[in-house]
This record gives C-alpha cells, sequence and structure tokens, in this order.
C-alpha cells in the first residue's frame, strides 16, 4: 500500500478535477444542441487539443511506442502518414464542414447532416450512417474499457473486473453530466498531460543513457536495423502505414468538434495549435520507443507495450510516475468519452427524435441522450468483462471502416454538387463492405492496408453513381451553391 500511495494520490486528485470539469460542463448544458455539441460554441485552442486527445487515445502512449521498441524506426511511417492526413483533414475539411452543417438545417450529427445535405426523404442515408457509428463505436469504447481496466489493474494490482468497473463509472459519469463540453474540456487537459509525459519522458531517459549520440551507438549495438528506416518493410508497407491517414476525414468523433467550432474563420488558428501538439507528441513517442531498445538492451521487456509506463517506472520517483500513469489513463478516457457522446447524440438525435418522438421537448431529448450514454456503456461493458473475447478484433477494422465509408462521402458531400442520396448510400456501401473483405484477404496486393482500396473503390462509385444519374433537385442544388459561397467568405 505504501509503495501504491503516490499513485493512488496521483490519481485520486486527477479523477477530481475530472470529474470537477464534468460538474462545471454540466451547468452549461441546457438542451440537446449543447449536449451533443457544446451549442457549437467551442473555441480554436480547445477545439485543437480535444481533437488531438480523442485521436490519438492509448496508442499514442502504449502501441505506439511499443511498435517502435519492437520493430525500430521504421514503424515511424505511421506517424509521418496521420501528420498528413490530419493536416489535410484540418486544412480542407474542418472549415467547410462547420459551415455547410450548420447550414444544412443546423444539423448536430452526421447522419443528420447526410439526410439534410441531400435531401434524403426516405431516411435510408440517416439509419445505414447511424447503424455503422453504433455497432463500430460500441466495440470501439469496449476495446479502450479494456485498455484502462489493465492499466489499473498493473498498477494497482486490483482485479481485472473491479478496474474495469472504476473505469467505466469515471468516465460515464462526467460524459453523463456534461456532454459534449465536459468531453472536450476533459480532452484539452488530457492533451496537455500527455504532451508534457512525451517531452519529460524521451529527455529523461537520453540524459540517463549518456546523450544522444551514447544512444544512438547503443541502440547499433542491439541491432543496426532498429534505426534504418526501411529496414525490413516492404514498399506495399510503407503505402499501408502512410494510409493510416486517410481515416481521418471519416472519424465522427474528430469531425464533432470541428462541427461545434464557435467561429469557423478561427479553425485555422486551431489548425496549427493542433499540428504543433500532434508533431511534438509523435516526435516523443519515437524518441521514447527507440531510448527503450538502449534502456533495456541488457533486459527485454516481455510486453512490448509497456515500454513507455516501464521507462517512467525506472526513471522517475512514485509521485512523478503516477502523473505520468494518470497521462496514459487520460490517452485512453480521451477516446472513449468521445466515442460515447457520439453513439449517444446518434440514439437521441437519428433514432430516438427522428422516428420515435419527433414531438420531443429539448429537457426529454437531453434525458434521452444522458440515458443513452450509460446503456451504451453498459453494453460495452459486457463485451469488455471477457477481455481476450474474439468479438474486440473488430475494432482493428473501426479506422479503416470509418475512414473508407465516410470519408468519400463527406468529401463529395462537401465540394461536388451532382452527388445524390443513391451514390451516398453506395459509396458508403462499398467501403465498408470493401474494407470487411479486403481484410480477410493476405498475400501479395492483399497486404495493402483496407482502408486505402476501401476509400478508392467507395470514391469511384460515389462518381460513378452520380455521373449516371446527378442530383436534379433544384432546392438541393441551390442550398449547395448558397453554402460553397459561404465558404469563400472571410
Amino acid at each position: 500500500m505504501t509503495e501504491n500511495l503516490p499513485l493512488l494520490v496521483t490519481f485520486t486528485v486527477y479523477l477530481v478535477l475530472i470529474m470537477g470539469v464534468g460538474i462545471k460542463a454540466w451547468q452549461h448544458t441546457d438542451n440537446l444542441a449543447d449536449y451533443i455539441l457544446g451549442g457549437r460554441k467551442l473555441g480554436p485552442v480547445v477545439t485543437a487539443l480535444s481533437v488531438g486527445a480523442s485521436d490519438m487515445s492509448g496508442w499514442l502512449l502504449l502501441g505506439l511506442p511499443g511498435a517502435i521498441y519492437l520493430s525500430g524506426v521504421s514503424e515511424a511511417w505511421i506517424g509521418l502518414g496521420l501528420m498528413l492526413g490530419a493536416y489535410l483533414n484540418w486544412s480542407y475539411i474542418a472549415r467547410p464542414l462547420r459551415i455547410a452543417s450548420h447550414a444544412a438545417n443546423n444539423s448536430l450529427t452526421l447522419p443528420d447532416y447526410f439526410e439534410n445535405r441531400f435531401g434524403d426523404k426516405t431516411r435510408l442515408l440517416r439509419v445505414i450512417s447511424a447503424v455503422i457509428i453504433l455497432l463500430f463505436f460500441t466495440f470501439y469504447t469496449a476495446s479502450g474499457l479494456v485498455g484502462g481496466a489493465i492499466l489499473f489493474e498493473r498498477t494497482f494490482g486490483i482485479d481485472y473486473y473491479l478496474a474495469l468497473a472504476v473505469g467505466a463509472i469515471i468516465i460515464v459519469s462526467y460524459t453523463f453530466l456534461g456532454g459534449f463540453l465536459a468531453v472536450s474540456w476533459t480532452d484539452a487537459i488530457q492533451a496537455m498531460l500527455m504532451l508534457a509525459a512525451l517531452v519529460i519522458t524521451p529527455i529523461a531517459v537520453i540524459q540517463e543513457l549518456g546523450g544522444v549520440a551514447t544512444t544512438i551507438e547503443l541502440i547499433s549495438q542491439v541491432d543496426p536495423d532498429k534505426i534504418r528506416w526501411f529496414s525490413g518493410i516492404s514498399a506495399i508497407g510503407i503505402i499501408s502505414l502512410f494510409g493510416w491517414g486517410l481515416g481521418y476525414v471519416g472519424q465522427p468523433h474528430i469531425l464533432a468538434r470541428f462541427m461545434a467550432a464557435k467561429d469557423p474563420d478561427k479553425l485555422q488558428f486551431a489548425k496549427r495549435i493542433a499540428m504543433s501538439w500532434m508533431f511534438i507528441a509523435l516526435l516523443g513517442t519515437l524518441i521514447t520507443g527507440l531510448a527503450g531498445i538502449a534502456f533495456f538492451a541488457a533486459q527485454p521487456l516481455e510486453n512490448p507495450e509497456t515500454v513507455f509506463i516501464s521507462l517512467t517506472q525506472v526513471l522517475f520517483n512514485p509521485w512523478v510516475a503516477g502523473i505520468v500513469a494518470a497521462a496514459i489513463l487520460s490517452a485512453i478516457m480521451s477516446t472513449i468519452d468521445s466515442q460515447l457522446l457520439v453513439s449517444s447524440s446518434v440514439i437521441s438525435e437519428d433514432f430516438y427524435r427522428t422516428f420515435i418522438r419527433p414531438e420531443a421537448s429539448e429537457a426529454e431529448l437531453l434525458r434521452v441522450g444522458r440515458i443513452a450514454v450509460f446503456v451504451i456503456a453498459l453494453v460495452a461493458i459486457a463485451i469488455a468483462t471477457d477481455r481476450d473475447s474474439r468479438v474486440l478484433d473488430l475494432v482493428s477494422y473501426a479506422w479503416a471502416g470509418f475512414g473508407a465509408s465516410f470519408g468519400p462521402v463527406i468529401i463529395f458531400s462537401l465540394f461536388w454538387s451532382p452527388m445524390t442520396t443513391a451514390s451516398a448510400i453506395w459509396g458508403m456501401a462499398t467501403g465498408a463492405v470493401t474494407v470487411v473483405v479486403w481484410s480477410g484477404l493476405s498475400g501479395g496486393i492483399f497486404d495493402l492496408y483496407e482502408i486505402i482500396p476501401g476509400f478508392m473503390l467507395a470514391s469511384g462509385v460515389i462518381v460513378l453513381v452520380s455521373s449516371w444519374k446527378p442530383q436534379s433537385d433544384q432546392q438541393v442544388l441551390a442550398e449547395f451553391n448558397q453554402i460553397r459561397e459561404l465558404y469563400a467568405l472571410k
């Protein structure tokens, strides 16, 4: 207990802070628009930091440094791909989507935007996109809960199931109370905590090893291929890692931050903050993973994904190690809360208000949104109780699935007038099916990351279907042209 006291204290202080933010956000949440998008009042700094935190999750502090520790600098190609994808997303999608979603009858969710953008009277597009979001995010949330529970289990030595319950209660509580504002504000805090950990840790380990030159020499002694960018990786492998960048334009929890921005013209300032955060964070991850190779050369780690937390436990006193452990928990929580909220929004806005109670009051919709957070969390907990469940393998499809099914639809909806409801549905279905089928194949071209063929085929189908039967609804075309004019205004 004495050994765990610093960890317990730092964790407790951090969690009390997060709950305080949730209560504060609750005081500013009066209706469903506040709960789903914070009343579109998000400032550029919070927008930028919350995008970074909800995007990277525990992968930034566990998965990526572990991959670099295991295979070397060649794993960093994924970071370059993500940087490029994020930059293009901020540059060409953020502001137009904020303008278009607001102009399209103040759309609060992606399914809502799709329906309003194309004037879909059948509501089939709303249903299909809502189901895709709920399916992928429920498993995604379960995976995050597993990661959080394992962190609690390894840090405090408590039972996995108790850790699962504690982690879920914390995340659900502040999301339940404060909705989008709570999620965004806490994500901004978590982003700063993650960044601090990723700056301090690599500097400390390099100093401990005797400097940069010594660290590189020690890595070379372990395996010189570990510091070669093209070692052990094929051209298809590099293209696949770069392909991860395509996923950004289709991720609902990231796009929601753009839609919630208070001033679309300040999103370029937010981009500079977000890209700076991302560059420093990825660089810190790269250096940490590489330095871990040198530091643990004499006694390699059994689990590569523990390299970051193992370094902090060895290098820092228990109080600082506790703060870093809180940073890892932050990374996990920052993605789970965003996924819970997007899923809740789909239930309250795209199902309950649309199909069940169109006349529901704002207070009723707010209650439904909060109840939905609780229900989705229960389903995710049920999945996560089996920490080795094969169903969690479906999470590997989520990034590619969202990127290939929603990404092309988002891009064409913002910039191409001939697009129709039919082309959106066919494009979405093509992307999703391609990802599932392609990921089940292997060898040769099928080793290419499935998001790339999924994205390309979905885009091709959208163009073909729209060209065969282009948009003819004059009202939809007029609204699209009006929105395009808004893009150009500064």
